[in-house]
């Protein structure tokens, strides 16, 4: 054992010299074609692989969701593996615009039961691979680069063979020199460069080369220089289809895929939120809702992304991370009250502004696109401020408490929460906002009812009764509005002495029982200050009621 474990690994050196490199200065303007490996690279990292049954609600998802080429199986792997093809072909499933693609290694018995499991295929790729990396050249294999070489040709050479015997269905050639990541550039050129010779492609017939990064050796930069430099050297590149198939190993699959497209690659192979072996393969959902925050159309439809994440939760018995980019339940969630205030803002500004274009703090995706509502954006808990309750009480119950109300009630809030902690619901921000502002139960002030009228001299009248305890007192005042004269009545009868500092109104947007909301601060002749609220259908009443409620304050 080491002290310092660092000194166990050797760095690994860009194997690629690219003085010129021009991947770094691209961006990407149209999505790559998108292959789904989740039936077959995917199944392979499961616990329990996916029954033909489930494979079979995967595949008519990924189906849905817009792939038009997914990689269904392993055929000559297992019995669920070939039957699950067969099933797929003999019934018809597969639409007219969508390729199934089967994975093989480099060895004729097991080509041929590839080719046999799709027989009778409209369209098909049969994807061959064999490792070409030194450590499992010289480890795994026991053998030279000659010997890695022929065993490529020698599939490929099988598959054509095997392809000319049936003659019916569309066939696509893809060769991947496994461990790409880690072969030599030249000798991984120099293997694609003799499959090529082998299945002799065209532009109207083109292969599919497929560069993965099955370990991932470095940082992403490395892997973009490496995908450009064999972009620049494989000759027929109009007949080629570079593919990439990136791990995640470090992290960072997401960021070598997005770099493996700016530096030339024309295709993506991946999982539905990143399964895979090991740490999984690059994430597809990741990647083509990354697209939309660049402007670009990634012609997949994750539109109800809850129900994408249920199916892929019940088919892989995998959870999906509430972190999950995208796809979990708490990226769009905000808690903390600085984040709550600014989406708040940004909510406001999107209203005002009411154009098209998505500009929120926080929020780089749409949560709408989707399928996710805005009801959870915001959160409370105590970590939360004064805006988040705040926008709840606005989505929740229409209301828009001025700002120093919000801060008011943030108090109580904060007591609660951190009495408790714990999330706080709606239905709890409303019952705390109900008790705080005095709202609900007995009172020491209660409004029975009330009239307004006008003095010959213009000013505003206000006769009423208040419940006080078990007396009912009749009230009256004059003032220059509703407000002022209901304070001036409160204050005659029952030596309340508060003045009104602000005051604020407006329709409500939610509920049916109550169309009006009023606010009134009020300050105490020792200084302090009071909040009201009052609602009624009737918004001179909702004043009223916002009076009384401040004055149950006092």
């Amino acid at each position: 054992m080491l002290k310092d474990p660092s000194q166990k690994y050797r760095p690994f050196v860009n194997p690629v010299v690219l003085p010129d490199r021009q991947w770094p200065s691209r961006r990407i303007t149209e999505p790559p074609r998108w292959l789904s490996t989740d039936l077959r690279d995917g199944n392979q990292a499961l616990v329990n692989p996916m029954s033909v049954e489930k494979k079979l609600r995967f595949f008519r998802m990924l189906v849905a969701i817009g792939f038009k080429e997914i990689e269904v199986g392993f055929p000559s792997a297992s019995r669920i593996e070939f039957d699950f093809v067969r099933r797929l072909i003999e019934e018809g499933l597969a639409p007219e615009d969508v390729t199934i693609q089967v994975l093989t290694q480099s060895r004729t018995d097991l080509i041929a039961r590839s080719f046999e499991a799709l027989e009778g295929a409209r369209a098909a790729t049969v994807h061959l691979y064999n490792a070409t990396s030194p450590l499992f050249r010289h480890v795994v294999f026991k053998a030279g680069r000659a010997e890695a070489a022929r065993l490529a040709v020698s599939g490929a050479e099988t598959m054509a063979r095997e392809a000319a015997r049936r003659p019916q269905t569309d066939w696509t050639f893809e060769y991947s020199p496994e461990t790409f990541s880690a072969t030599e550039p030249d000798f991984a050129l120099e293997v694609c460069e003799r499959v090529l010779d082998v299945w002799q492609p065209t532009p109207e017939r083109k292969a599919i080369l497929n560069l993965p990064a099955t370990v991932e050796m470095t940082t992403p930069n490395v892997y973009a220089d490496q995908i450009e430099w064999f972009c620049r050297n494989i000759s027929r590149r109009d007949s080629v289809i570079v593919s990439v198939h990136p791990h995640n190993d470090r992290g960072t699959g997401v960021a070598a895929a997005e770099l493996a497209v700016l530096a030339g690659a024309d295709r993506v192979e991946g999982c539905l939120f990143g399964n895979g072996e090991r740490t999984g393969n690059v994430d597809i959902a990741t990647l083509a809702l990354n697209l939309y925050t660049q402007g670009v159309d990634p012609k997949l439809d994750f539109s109800d992304m809850r129900s994408v994440v249920k199916t892929v939760e019940h088919c892989n018995e995998l959870p999906v991370h509430p972190r999950h980019p995208y796809a979990g339940e708490l990226v769009f969630t905000a808690f903390s009250g600085s984040h709550q205030d600014a989406i708040a803002k940004g909510f406001e500004a999107h209203r005002q502004r009411n154009d098209a274009q998505w500009e929120m703090p926080y929020l780089p995706l749409d949560p709408a696109d989707i399928g996710e509502s805005y009801e959870a954006v915001i959160r409370v808990n105590s970590q939360s401020g004064k805006g988040g309750a705040a926008w709840v009480l606005e989505q929740d119950r229409g209301l828009k408490l001025p700002r120093r109300l919000q801060a008011d009630f943030s108090r109580h809030l904060q007591e609660v929460a951190d009495d408790t902690a714990r999330e706080l619901t709606g239905d709890d921000i409303w019952r705390i906002f109900r008790a705080a502002y005095h709202l609900d139960g007995a009172q020491r002030y209660e409004l029975v009812d009330h009239t307004e009228g006008l003095s010959r001299r213009g000013e505003r009248l206000f006769t009423g009764q208040v419940r006080s305890g078990d007396e009912t007192v009749p009230v009256s005042g004059r003032g220059n509005g509703v407000v002022s004269s209901a304070v001036a009545a409160l204050n005659a009868a029952f030596g309340v002495d508060v003045e009104v500092v602000d005051y604020a109104e407006h329709a409500l947007s939610h509920g049916t029982d109550a169309q009006a909301a009023a606010y009134v601060e009020c300050r105490t002749a020792d200084g302090r200050t009071v909040h009201g609220v009052g609602m009624d259908a009737d918004v001179a009443t909702a004043c009223v009621k916002a009076v009384v409620s401040a004055a149950n304050g006092v």
